[in-house]
């Protein structure tokens, strides 16, 4: 196990502090499988001789993974690689919310009110639902988890006569939606790739600058009326969306 930690393999002198360079860099031998779970690190005198760094350096380094979720501090026994949750894949094709994907795959949904309530609206938010300035929106904002691993965080807005009451909303909006009738039956996606800053990093256990999945959903009605427009931030590590091609028929 020395030579992964060889400090010509993750140090160069222009990229920060060495203590988030060597933290980087044992995140991305975790998440490359390099270090497979319950693989137990070297003691922190020996990590910090083959890293050619101080003791503190590499303290400062693993707190960062524990906080992360990628490392466990186990009292007595020393620091291992904690399981991380599967890869998932979510089809671009299929109109479901998050909660609904996950009971597909028999997981738990679960989610974390960050702010929700009645707000003038962004004006992203009033592009893409049609809102004329002074018009309010109701805004949910959610960390959304399966079996308990924060894996995404979704900011939702919506016209207030599609949902009057966002304290309405608990894990599903969508399910609120359809006992009102305003559930969505189609939906446009912009994904792109985005690094996620310092608070929303914290929030998904994550480290400042980790690349995500930024995915902004415009959903609507029957008629075309746009009725949802949520921005979500995606773990890269564990979120995949695909999408089937099928070649039209020649004329």
């Amino acid at each position: 196990m020395d030579a992964p930690f060889a400090l010509q393999t993750w140090y160069r002198a222009d990229r920060g502090p060495r203590y988030m360079q060597l933290s980087q860099h044992i995140a991305g031998l975790i998440r490359s499988g390099a270090l497979e779970p319950g693989t137990q690190l070297p003691p922190e005198r020996d990590l910090g001789d083959l890293a050619e760094v101080s003791r503190v350096t590499v303290r400062q380094a693993v707190a960062q993974l524990v906080e992360e979720g990628l490392l466990e501090q186990r009292r007595g026994a020393g620091t291992f690689v904690r399981p991380q949750p599967p890869k998932m894949e979510q089809s671009l094709s299929a109109l479901l919310s998050f909660t609904e994907y996950m009971r597909a795959r028999g997981m738990t949904s679960t989610s974390r009110i960050l702010r929700r309530g009645i707000f003038l609206p962004t004006p992203d938010e009033q592009v893409a639902l049609g809102l004329a300035g002074a018009t309010r929106v109701a805004r949910v904002d959610r960390i959304r988890s399966a079996d308990g691993a924060a894996i995404a965080l979704e900011y939702s807005s919506l016209p207030l006569d599609v949902l009057p009451d966002p304290e309405a909303v608990e894990t599903s909006l969508y399910d609120v939606l359809r006992a009102s009738g305003t559930a969505p039956t189609r939906a446009v996606q912009r994904i792109n790739a985005v690094n996620i800053g310092a608070e929303e990093a914290r929030l998904l256990n994550l480290a400042q600058g980790t690349a995500v999945l930024r995915v902004d959903r415009t959903a609507y009605l029957p008629s075309g009326r746009p009725i949802e427009f949520t921005r979500g931030l995606y773990r890269s590590d564990i979120y995949d969306f695909v999408a089937e091609l099928r070649q039209e028929p020649n004329p």
